[in-house]
């Protein structure tokens, strides 16, 4: 790996598919895993009401949120509000998911990395209407 400067405009803005996302979901890659780092980042655009599916990363995830409002939901556990400046850490494998609030956008910083196998995210089936519309717990 050199040192060197990955201008912003020669990575471009990538719309994310449906068979992974509800609503419409845009991706800047920040960085992809360069030998011997396996970790990545991306900058993802959630607009209101947008969200990811159901899905888990073998090694973990961290989501740090830049603007807007979010919602995220550990399995088992109560959808959660997301806020400027929170920084979400998701353990290996556990299944979740993430997206914007219904009335407002939210962008965050998602990082990820590989296992020795290569693998990072396993996308499983979208989360229900219901399940998206419940209300977020209280805020600690």
């Amino acid at each position: 790996m050199h040192p060197r400067i990955m201008r912003a405009a020669s990575r471009p803005t990538a719309k994310a598919g449906a068979d992974n996302f509800t609503g419409t979901v845009l991706q800047d890659q920040v960085f992809a895993p360069e030998q011997p780092s396996r970790l990545r980042a991306t900058r993802v655009t959630f607009t209101p009401g947008a969200r990811t599916n159901w899905h888990k990363h073998a090694v973990g995830q961290i989501l740090y949120v830049l603007s807007g409002v979010g919602r995220y939901q550990l399995e088992g556990e109560p959808v959660q509000a997301i806020l400027p400046g929170d920084t979400v850490v998701i353990p290996p494998n556990a299944r979740h998911w993430h997206g914007a609030a219904p009335d407002t956008m939210m962008v965050h910083l998602a990082m990820s990395e590989t296992n020795d196998k290569g693998e990072a995210t396993t996308w499983l089936e979208a989360v229900s209407d219901t399940d998206y519309s419940k209300v977020p717990a209280k805020l600690d």
